[in-house]
């Protein structure tokens, strides 16, 4: 029984989401308005390219804030059950340190934390 339910689950889902796609494509938007396709900031309009192409620090630094804030994802739980875990819990959020530490040496070896 529990497979098929998960199988009629799946067959709704394609059956909606191709169905969603047919209808936008067969109903058109009711007007065509350029300024909605125009670029908007704040209220102000833009003055020459839109389009900018941003350096690879910008990313690098994004990674690196992805990495230490799933780190304190995985901080909270453990901390919550540190008695419990007892010293194989405290092993392995050591190891779990390590390898995070690794990773922040690799980017400091690289320059990835210098903000130019």
């Amino acid at each position: 029984m529990e497979s098929q339910s998960l199988v009629l689950f799946f067959i709704v889902a394609v059956v909606l989401v191709g169905g969603a796609l047919l209808f936008s494509s067969y109903v058109p938007p009711t007007s065509y308005n350029p300024v909605k396709f125009e670029p908007y900031e704040c209220g102000i309009e833009t003055i020459g390219g839109t389009w900018l192409q941003y350096t690879v620090g910008y990313y690098l630094f994004a990674i690196l804030f992805l990495i230490f804030d799933v780190e304190t994802v995985f901080i909270f739980p453990w901390a919550t059950v540190m008695k419990a875990t007892g010293m194989a819990g405290f092993v392995e959020i050591l190891i779990f340190f390590f390898i995070l530490g690794l990773g922040l040496l690799y980017g400091w070896k690289k320059h990835a934390l210098k903000w130019e």
